[in-house]
């Protein structure tokens, strides 16, 4: 009771619901982040619980939703898993590993985790937040929730929602997706599931994603006011800057950004596919169209492609083997094709794929030794514990640069003496992150295990000029703006879209 009366003197907290899940919290909160922290306030994020293989590692080496760093981005502050004290990664037939402060501690079934879990993740959430507080007693938390906040059947339950906002009296408000359709419902529904004290705590509404003249809304507008005496703090319209998912079934819904690009990208959709953020960078080079492959094809119309990183590496092996797509990459190799694997694909690119724990995807003994694709001389065995840290290091190729992410697997990779090592080449000075190999047919097979590698620009632009070369385009200019630049950018007009769009300060108190 004391710790909550402390809380309570704090600036007051601004929590974003939704009346869905994809209405557009995450976003809200990141605009919301940068409106205050360019105000002058010290902004900082919270999400209680977050469900995403999208995820960060802080410098801490704790394990957090890429979601949250984005918005710790956003306030100009270093990403921590206090920031997201609980973290599920789905692993497929309802379950998921259970990950707090940052750190993995179980793996459950969905069944089973409000009985077992529920009241460790209060008490972690807890002491996040009097954490925060006691690290930036000055500071304003801005706090997001998590789909809707009144599935009936779960509100009991529910660690990150009604819970945090009465533990908190945050100032809460609630937006819907009007792009969805339906957004009076949306509303009115959500409100009327709520007891009393729950609904007092809803300051504002937003609709979010309007199309058209905002004009033509203002009869929905004062409907929606005078049925809810709750006001309509902001309108959002269209934006169409590129935001990581938060769910990595929303990668299809993706439109390609490039207008008239020179290199095509081909990404392949794993049924578990983990830290597409990866690909920002790329999204972001106008020159670059990329398309998600999820069925076997012929991969010649692509100028490289790219296996993505894998929450369970031995079940998308055998997704890749059934589908056909391992053979698809096989073939394309043959044709000098480009194959660029980070993490689980570096992994799948290898020789061979042990699981002697059923870390990864194992279902049986049958799948505990399992062959990869074959390109790279390497085997993998996966053990009970997983890294997880920042990388600093420097490359061998295709330049010499600094280079900084972040590692996030289960497996220890090495050479297969029993193939041709000499093949292969390390492409970092700490040989263990990554490795290259230059195919008889004049392609390249590249692997590593750094997370953010197309974040480091000088190697970025260098490995893409290998690309354009063989396709006898110019070279990139050394001197473009740096992702991380571009990055910043956009968070700046999202913010001043919603700022335009926004009344932010009548909530603030």
């Amino acid at each position: 009771m004391e710790l909550e009366t402390k809380l309570h003197r704090r600036k007051k907290p601004i929590m974003v619901l939704g009346t869905s899940s994809g209405a557009g919290k995450s976003l809200t909160v990141t605009a919301i982040c940068r409106i205050l922290k360019n105000s002058g306030e010290q902004p900082i994020p919270f999400k209680g619980q977050n469900m995403s293989n999208n995820a960060w590692v802080d410098w801490d080496g704790g394990e957090m939703a890429y979601s949250q760093a984005l918005q710790a981005f956003a306030c100009g502050i270093n990403p921590s898993a206090e920031m997201n004290p609980i973290l599920l990664k789905p692993q497929g037939n309802s379950i998921s590993e259970v990950i707090h402060l940052g750190k993995s501690i179980g793996i459950t079934t969905a069944k089973n985790y409000y009985k077992d879990w529920f009241l460790p993740g209060w008490e972690v959430i807890k002491i996040s937040l009097s954490s925060i507080y006691k690290k930036n007693p000055n500071c304003r938390l801005i706090i997001e929730g998590a789909g809707s906040p009144v599935e009936m059947n779960l509100i009991h339950r529910d660690l990150t929602n009604l819970r945090v906002a009465k533990y908190l009296n945050a100032n809460c408000i609630l937006v819907t997706d009007i792009e969805r359709g339906g957004v009076f419902a949306q509303i009115i529904g959500t409100l009327e599931l709520m007891r009393p004290e729950e609904k007092k705590l809803i300051k504002g509404i937003i609709i979010n994603r309007f199309r058209g003249d905002l004009s033509l809304f203002e009869e929905g507008k004062k409907w929606i006011e005078n049925k809810t005496q709750i006001p309509v703090i902001g309108i959002i319209p269209w934006l169409n800057d590129t935001f990581p998912p938060e769910d990595s079934l929303d990668l299809l819904e993706k439109n390609p950004r490039s207008s008239n690009p020179e290199i095509n990208v081909g990404i392949i959709k794993l049924p578990s596919i983990s830290n597409f953020s990866d690909f920002d960078p790329l999204e972001n080079e106008e020159s670059i169209f990329i398309e998600w492959i999820v069925e076997s094809q012929n991969l010649k119309k692509y100028d490289f492609i790219i296996l993505p990183g894998s929450k369970q590496t031995i079940k998308d092996q055998l997704f890749l083997n059934k589908s056909g797509l391992s053979q698809d990459i096989r073939e394309y190799s043959k044709n000098k094709g480009d194959i660029f694997g980070i993490c689980g694909g570096l992994q799948m690119l290898g020789t061979s794929l042990e699981d002697p724990f059923l870390k990864e995807g194992s279902k049986t003994c049958s799948e505990q030794n399992i062959k990869g694709i074959g390109l790279l001389p390497l085997k993998t065995t996966f053990f009970e514990r997983k890294i997880t840290r920042q990388i600093s290091s420097e490359s061998l190729w295709p330049c010499q640069s600094n280079i900084n992410g972040f590692e996030i697997h289960n497996g220890h990779t090495e050479l297969d003496n029993i193939q041709n090592p000499f093949q292969i080449k390390p492409i970092f000075k700490d040989k263990d992150l990554g490795w290259y190999k230059k195919s008889n047919e004049g392609g390249t097979i590249v692997g590593t295990y750094i997370h953010g590698i197309f974040e480091n620009d000088e190697w970025r632009n260098q490995y893409l000029n290998l690309i354009r070369k063989r396709k006898n385009l110019p070279p990139l200019n050394i001197k473009t703006k740096s992702y991380k630049i571009k990055r910043d950018s956009i968070i700046e007009n999202l913010a001043n879209a919603f700022n335009k769009n926004l009344n932010i300060t009548s909530i603030l108190n």
